[in-house]
């Protein structure tokens, strides 16, 4: 089909899937897929340029307040099962001529569906592909190597707070003499940090995965003639992350009780309120662990004004963040990265509220 063919195919069948993930219906999804792939769409593209595009416009639409988190987990089920009823369709079967491989998402890491797109994309490319899902632990994906022996870990985050649990997960599966390509939102749109925590290579998509474990991924050799280089992770000394990330249960319960006194808006809230309220500063906390561990202040900015968007999306002041910043501050007075992390959180947060940002 020619791409001048293809294009309104898919601007439709886009169309016509949203429309049935939005009314909960299981069985018209997979009829739009199988209906597709009938009409002689390449079930890659109807994987990358039907799926896909949904499942991100569901995620626009929980940052916009206008779904739930229930209504964004049956989409993506509903999502992940007619991908099932599609993965049987005759255009979709193709012979295990590329060797083998595992894609795993890392411990803690609940996304799977970026992950479940590049294991069929994988196996519609002739790979024999063991898909073990979400929240993988990593002893257990260690376990599975051994047993299986594939040519290469295809790895999954989405979130950056799993960026250590991540790294873990990279140098075991090295350790075990198999290369790893990282992909995933969690390791930046640029792969900085899949660089960083030292995996083998990085893929922004499916298809990128797909056509880098189709030129052969090998494990990076190190000459030991080579003179060291530098530890992009030296910054870990200081043990800052450690000590935040450990006492992240303290600095929450301290962080919402000074909110309490000095954002008076907070004194009315009901439970659910500030439950929320705690939820969203045990994300603060984790994602400031997460820039100490990286060093990165891009990390912690840009969830702040990602933060900001949401809370004004559900009514809720964004200034309050404000007051977060000020509070964990004098808490961690002691820690300087900590100090600086959050003082860049403030003048974002500042950019962010100008008219013209």
């Amino acid at each position: 089909m020619t791409t001048g063919m293809a294009a309104p195919s898919v601007d439709r069948a886009r169309d016509e899937l949203w429309d049935a993930v939005s009314d909960r219906d299981e069985y018209a999804a997979a009829a739009v897929l199988l209906g597709v792939a009938d009409a002689g769409l390449s079930v890659e593209m109807i994987l990358l340029e039907v799926v896909a595009p949904v499942q991100r416009r569901v995620g626009v639409e929980w940052a916009a307040n206008r779904v739930t988190v229930a209504q964004e987990h049956a989409v993506t089920a509903i999502n992940d099962r007619a991908m099932a009823a599609l993965a049987h369709h005759p255009a979709g079967a193709s012979e295990t001529t590329a060797g083998s491989v595992t894609v795993a998402c890392v411990d803690g890491e609940w996304h799977a569906l970026p992950a479940r797109l590049v294991a069929e994309v994988l196996r519609l490319r002739g790979w024999r592909v063991d898909f073990l899902g979400a929240q993988v632990p990593t002893g257990h994906l260690i376990v599975h190597l051994h047993q299986h022996n594939p040519d290469a870990v295809a790895l999954s985050s989405s979130l950056p707070t799993r960026l250590p649990t991540a790294h873990a997960a990279i140098s075991a599966c090295q350790a075990t003499g198999i290369p790893v390509v990282a992909g995933g939102a969690a390791f930046g749109p640029d792969g900085r940090y899949a660089r960083m925590l030292g995996a083998d290579a990085w893929a922004p998509d499916a298809r990128a995965a797909a056509d880098l474990l189709g030129g052969g991924l090998r494990r990076t050799a190190v000459s030991l003639d080579d003179p060291p280089a530098p530890d992009p992770l030296a910054h870990l000394a200081d043990q800052e992350y450690t000590m935040v990330a450990r006492s992240a249960p303290q600095l929450v319960a301290s962080t919402l009780a000074g909110l309490e006194q000095r954002f008076p808006p907070m004194r009315a809230y009901n439970a659910a309120q500030r439950d929320r309220t705690a939820e969203d500063i045990a994300h603060i906390v984790d994602f400031l662990a997460t820039a100490l561990y990286t060093d990165d202040d891009d990390l912690f900015t840009g969830f702040i004004t990602w933060t900001a968007d949401i809370l004004t999306a559900r009514g809720v002041p964004a200034a309050s963040l404000g007051v977060v910043f000020d509070i964990l501050g004098t808490r961690l007075q002691d820690f300087p990265r900590s100090r600086r992390l959050l003082a860049a959180a403030s003048d974002a947060l500042a950019r962010w509220g100008r008219p013209d940002r």
